[in-house]
């Protein structure tokens, strides 16, 4: 008998203040409880939910049928989730979107997704909003809001989706381009949301 179900996993880089352009940045690569991804510390749920790094929970197939990009701004604590509201914090999530492609990894074989500017949040706070603060000059405004990568509709695979069969190590990689410029002021966090369902073997008798 075949159980079916639908879920999500995910997985998160942080993004050290520096030079991106060039680089490759492997998501799903490592589990939580472990460190790495560009994190000091061990990862917790809410920066992923592999239990084992590069393979779908319990070893079920999982088909994706869509993909989902969150870019958060890191604060000077390690707190992810600052407010995205200053020139520099924007910039940031402009350089990530513009500059960043997401792609699969299935250790001999790299197939693109799509620029990260198509993979949507999939919901969260956005926009922005300037009030006046009670001064007179524009100086005296006081910024508040947040930006972020929820704008689109997260991509979707609307006939095909990928298959991952229950065995199989993968990863997703987070490339970008030779124009990127740095990560400055504030490190960025990137997380990627895989939606799909599993189907797995239950035996009977």
């Amino acid at each position: 008998m075949f159980r079916f179900g639908e879920t999500s996993i995910w997985s998160s880089y942080l993004l050290a203040t520096g030079a991106i352009a060039n680089s490759t940045n492997r998501l799903f690569s490592v589990a939580r409880g472990s460190s790495g991804q560009g994190f000091s510390s061990s990862l917790s749920l809410a920066e992923t939910s592999l239990k084992e790094a590069g393979r779908v929970p319990s070893g079920v197939a999982y088909d994706v049928f869509g993909v989902a990009c969150q870019i958060e701004a890191s604060d000077a604590s390690g707190n992810v989730g600052a407010p995205i509201d200053t020139d520099g914090l924007i910039s940031n999530l402009l350089n990530i979107q513009a500059n960043g492609v997401l792609q699969w990894d299935f250790t001999q074989t790299v197939v693109e997704i799509c620029p990260v500017s198509l993979a949507g949040a999939g919901g969260g706070a956005f926009g922005a909003l300037a009030v006046a603060d009670g001064g007179t000059t524009p100086a005296a405004l006081t910024q508040v809001g947040h930006m972020n990568n929820g704008n689109g509709q997260v991509w979707m695979y609307r006939k095909h989706p990928v298959a991952l069969p229950g065995n199989t190590t993968f990863a997703v990689n987070l490339t970008f381009g030779s124009r990127a410029a740095a990560i400055a002021g504030s490190d960025m966090v990137v997380r990627i949301v895989l939606l799909g369902y599993y189907k797995n073997i239950i035996e009977i008798g």
